[in-house]
């Protein structure tokens, strides 16, 4: 296993749109342990294979308090959606920001596990906030995207002066 560098907005990558995955050979085995590697290592509850320049609609997740609850989403897609969530979320991506976005407080998603069998799983709380934040990154989108231009654009300048003052 390997821990994976995580992009960082607003690097132009993370707007790729994700393929969906055919192939569940040791190529994407290997993928699936890095990613959780790398979202433990973070630390973080949930990443997208297009946060590491893997552009896969591959998602893996673990909202458990002991993280010893990891979850494979593979070709996610969500059915169901209710209510709204009052959690707010952040983003391994961008780092040190958190807002709350008005996700749907339970959602259903269809996918495929680890090994192409399909299941279906009902989220609530921070599960369900995750999966939607994550099915996101597989089109493109950010958390970000759900805010004002003027918030965008404060936490853009404040990453990037921070990227600044690593490189020193």
């Amino acid at each position: 296993m390997a821990r994976l560098t995580i992009l960082e907005y607003p690097d132009p990558r993370l707007r790729t749109v994700a393929r969906q995955v055919t192939d569940f050979g040791a190529a994407l085995q290997g993928l699936v342990d890095d990613l959780f590697e790398t979202m433990y290592a973070a630390p973080g509850v949930g990443l997208a294979a297009t946060q590491v320049d893997q552009h896969v609609r591959l998602v893996v997740a673990d909202c458990s308090e002991e993280q010893n609850e990891p979850m494979v989403f593979i070709n996610p897609e969500i059915v169901s959606k209710e209510g709204l969530s009052p959690l707010e979320e952040g983003c391994l991506s961008i780092p040190k920001f958190y807002e709350n976005t008005g996700r749907a407080e339970r959602v259903v998603v269809r996918a495929l596990d680890r090994h192409g069998k399909a299941f279906e799983y009902a989220a609530d709380g921070l599960m369900s906030v995750c999966i939607q934040h994550e099915l996101d990154h597989l089109d493109g989108k950010l958390f970000v995207d759900y805010l004002s231009e003027l918030k965008r654009g404060r936490i853009r300048s404040k990453l990037e002066k921070s990227r600044r003052a690593r490189a020193l």
